[in-house]
Order: C-alpha cells, then structure tokens, then sequence
C-alpha cells in the first residue's frame, strides 16, 4: 500500500513523499537505510493527505514543467537523479513533489525511469510512458523529453482554445437560467395572486410559465430528483458501448461543434503518431497507442481498425482511404510521408495544419454563436414579459 511519510536528514533537512509497502515499520527500516529519521508515517489514503491531494492535484502545466526541466538537465549533462533532486526542489505543487520524490525513491532502489513514472498512472498516462521506454532504450532521453514538452504545450494549447470557444456561451446561458429562474420563483407568484384575484381568463402561455413556476416552488425537489435520475441514466447508457456509439456518433453531427471536435482529434493523433514513431516505435504499436488520445469511440475504432490492416501489409494511407473518418487532407500527407521516407514530419505537418484549423473554427464558432445567443435570449426573456403582460393588457382592454 501507498504510505505518506516525513523525515529529515542529516543537516537537518525536511523531506517528504508517497512510497510503497507493506507497513509503516518497512517504511522506517527504508528511510534509516538512507540516513533520515522519520517523523511522520501514515497511508496516503488518510483524510488529511486526501485534503491536500484534492486541493493540490498536479496539472498538466506541472507535467510539462517537469518534462522540459528533466530533458534540459540531462541535455546538460546532469545525471537523471541529479536531474529530479533539482526538479523536486523547484516545483511549488506539494503533490506533484511528492510524485518526484517517490520516483526519486523508486529510482534508487533500482527501478529504471520508466518504471518508476508507470506508478503514477493519473500524471503519466500510457503514451508517455510509452514514449519513455522507447528512449530509455535508444539512448535519446533527453531528445524524446524535450519532444514530449512541445507535444504538452500543444496539446495544453489545444485544449485552452477548446474552453475558449465553450466558456462565453456556456457563462451567458447559465446567467440567463437563473435570472429566468429568479423571476419564475420571486416574481410570478405575486402575479399569480394578482391574477386570481380579478379572476381573468388567461392566455396559454401564462399558464404554462405559472406552471413552470409552480413546479420551481412547490415541486423543486422533484425536478433535482429527475435532473439527477437522468444523469445517472443518461452516464450508465453511455458506459455501454451500443450508448456510446449512439453519443459520440451524434455528437459528430452537432453544427460547428462537430467539425471542431474531429478536427481536434485529427490534430492529437497525428501529433501523437508523429510522436511515437520519430521515437522509435513500431508503426502498429504507435498507431494502438494513438488511439487511446481520441475520446470518440468511432475514431479510436477506426484508428484499431487501421492498425490491423497495416499489419497485414496495407500502406498507413491506404488504410486510412478506406475510413470516411479520416479527411483527404491527412490522407494524402500521410501517403506522400511514406513515399519520401518522411512519415514523422508528413503527420506533425498535418497536426500543425488542424491546430490552424482548430483556431479558425473556434473565431468563427464565436462570430457565429453572439447573435444567436442574443436571439435565444430574446426569445426566452420576451417570452417570459409576453406572458405577464397579456392578461394584464386584457384586463384593461375589458374595463374600457
């Protein structure tokens, strides 16, 4: 099991870290063993390492830091353990140096790089570890780290673009919710009275929003019920497979949004595969590999799929000529890096192409989606002054 534990050294120096075993005694046989006297053993799981693992849990930003400082300290010639001691002392995040540390710990007791990065899934996914042992065995650690930095900052920049596009309409729409929903729940039960009280016949869509907002007062905790009910119903159809074809597939489909989803996804895999073989990788592994950094399920298909063809000796091109899925464009780049020998650039290229693509969508998607959030807000608040309006105006059209 993982246990938490705090300790100084000789010159009276704190130290930190997560380590595996099987008690706290081995932990204290261990750190005597390197000269620190244990202060503190406890299981990572307890409540207050939790606390400050959920307000301090690495991010990518941490991730490519470590990356790029590791492969600029080995380019120096530092050794990969002077290299992480240096690196664990510059990095402000309590866990992430906790990570350090426990790799620190995990290389010295002989375990290679590779390995000691592989325990911690959640930071390290599989690709890089991949990317990792590939170098480890070709003698290129500092060259494939560097690499594996700039692919970070990418993808961080993808991503960033990504919640750009997403977070204006997302902010406008909840804004306009809850003032919608402050007016169903403070204002219209005073009209509501008004209403009854000179007992006028009313329109259809005042009766609809007076329901509305009887059901925001009376029956609010039913509709939670039925929000959560179909969110825990909507994430177990998605688990299945069948669900999650029927998502991803639809999703592919949404205007604007669509196309800037595959268009994301081709520049992560091309990227990714670029990546994986200038490492060194054989093309079917790396093609496995790249799979796993789409979230659709139809691509990562189509990507296995692709694999399984080009170990039966199809070219990677000719195999992607076969998907819909795959735009002419990567096509013909793919097709024309294998000709020239130059697969690895003919896909970073392609990644390059798709990140412009990516940014162009996302300006036009923001163009595109203020007058239509200016009329779905016009439509929702005009609706909502229509309805209480009405009657009243009937009202004083009956007395004249």
């Amino acid at each position: 099991m993982k246990l938490y534990y705090k300790a100084v050294d000789s010159e009276g120096k704190k130290v930190s870290g997560l380590i595996d075993a099987r008690d706290a005694r081995e932990v204290a046989t261990y750190l005597r063993g390197h000269k620190l006297t244990p202060i503190k053993i406890k299981s990572a799981s307890s409540r207050g390492f939790s606390r400050i693992t959920l307000f301090s849990k690495p991010k990518l930003k941490d991730r490519i830091f470590f990356t790029r400082q590791i492969s600029t300290m080995l380019s120096s010639g530092l050794t990969l353990m002077q290299s992480l001691a240096i690196v664990k002392n510059q990095i402000s995040n309590p866990v992430m140096a906790n990570v350090v540390n426990d790799v620190i710990t995990s290389v010295e007791s002989g375990k290679i790089f590779s390995e000691s990065l592989q325990k911690h899934p959640d930071l390290f996914p599989p690709i890089y570890i991949s990317l990792i042992r590939t170098a480890e065995s070709s003698g290129l650690l500092d060259k494939v780290l560097l690499r594996l930095a700039d692919n970070l900052e990418k993808q961080d920049k993808l991503e960033r673009t990504i919640r750009s596009a997403i977070l204006y309409p997302a902010v406008v729409i909840i804004i306009m919710v809850l003032v919608m929903i402050i007016m169903l729940i403070f204002v219209f039960p005073q009209l509501t009275s008004l209403y009854e009280s000179i007992n006028i016949p009313l329109p259809f869509s005042t009766k609809i929003v007076l329901g509305i907002s009887g059901l925001l007062i009376h029956a609010w905790y039913l509709l939670i019920a039925a929000a959560i009910g179909g969110i825990y119903l909507f994430r177990r159809f998605y688990r299945q497979e069948l669900g999650r074809r029927i998502v991803d597939g639809v999703v592919l489909k949404v205007p604007v949004f669509g196309k800037l989803l595959s268009q994301t996804m081709m520049a992560e895999f091309s990227r990714t595969l670029g990546l994986l073989i200038g490492a060194g990788s054989l093309v079917v592994d790396s093609l496995v590999k790249s799979s796993e950094v789409v979230g659709n399920i139809l691509y990562k298909d189509a990507i296995v799929l692709l694999s399984k063809r080009v170990e039966k000796g199809i070219t990677i091109g000719d195999a992607m000529s076969a998907s819909p899925l795959f735009p002419p464009m990567v096509v013909e780049m793919v097709k024309i890096g294998e000709q020239t020998g130059k697969l690895e650039d003919s896909l970073l290229k392609s990644s390059e192409y798709f990140e412009q693509e990516v940014d162009q969508t996302v300006k036009n998607l923001s163009t595109i989606i203020e007058p239509v959030i200016i009329v779905v807000l016009a439509i929702g608040v005009g609706f909502l002054i229509f309805s209480i309006i009405t009657p009243i105006y009937g009202l004083i059209s009956s007395i004249q």
